[in-house]
């Protein structure tokens, strides 16, 4: 499938800033990036590798008080869809080394405290029948409620309050597999199934030696995503994250099939 990513911010900032973004489409891992163009302007820019080297991440040293940004790029994404009841979860002893600390908790993922949950209501299950189980539950009581939440809301809050939005559903998803003994981590991405069009959060859990792409949402699927970057949660892969206040003046996303 070919999309077409249109990304348009502005900013603006009490003094000139330096800023960290995560916004650029990875290139690898069932996704071919045909070409694309970031300006940010007058800013100087330096790239780093992303997390488990899965895209780069772009400091941008802007010399002004407001920065205006633009982000277009067209890709091809050949991914197939996972079939979950095939995979199986990989004996803890067998887990690689960058895959391990994704088993961990995390600080919006609490996932020591959904253990017992786990045990209980998904024992009977493993491997990718028990993530298909996970999600559906997730998406069967959980509801999409924008606004329900914000930067500092945490899982067992989403959980009690039983709504949230994708970050939330990604949050939950990470914190129910990692219960489960399964490595999972959070993943920024773009699709066009995303309504209202914005940057969105999933999940990828480690079976059967691959990271496979989940949406608790239910709104996009593995064969439609952009992966941008991955984490152990909503920390690790902000689109922004800023030394100085920022104002938000414009933001728009707009993802197209082609």
């Amino acid at each position: 499938m070919r999309i077409t990513i249109d990304v348009a911010m502005t900013y603006r900032f009490p003094r000139p800033n330096t800023v960290f973004l995560a916004l650029e489409a990875a290139k690898g891992a069932g996704q071919t990036v045909v070409q694309e163009h970031l300006d940010i302007g007058r800013a100087a820019l330096s790239r780093i590798s992303g997390d488990s080297d899965v895209g780069e991440r772009v400091w941008a040293q802007v010399p002004d008080c407001e920065m205006n940004l633009t982000y277009r790029a067209l890709l091809d994404v050949t991914r197939p869809e996972p079939r979950f009841e095939t995979l199986e979860a990989m004996p803890l002893h067998l887990i690689p080394g960058d895959v391990a600390p994704y088993l961990r908790p995390s600080r919006y993922c609490q996932s020591d405290k959904f253990m017992t949950f786990v045990q209980r209501r998904f024992g009977d299950l493993s491997g990718g029948l028990q993530i298909l189980a996970l999600r559906d539950w997730i998406e069967t009581n959980l509801t999409y409620v924008p606004g329900s939440s914000d930067a500092d809301t945490n899982v067992l809050e989403t959980f009690a309050g039983r709504q949230g939005v994708c970050r939330d559903y990604a949050h939950l998803m990470c914190s129910l597999v990692r219960a489960a003994q399964i490595p999972a981590r959070m993943v920024a991405v773009y699709s066009p199934d995303v309504e209202p069009p914005d940057f969105h959060a999933v999940t990828e859990v480690w079976l059967s030696g691959k990271w496979w792409l989940v949406d608790a949402t239910g709104m996009t699927s593995a064969a439609s995503m952009a992966i941008i970057a991955v984490g152990r949660d909503a920390y690790d892969v902000a689109f922004m994250d800023s030394q100085e206040p920022a104002e938000l003046l414009v933001q728009s996303v707009a993802v197209k099939r082609v």
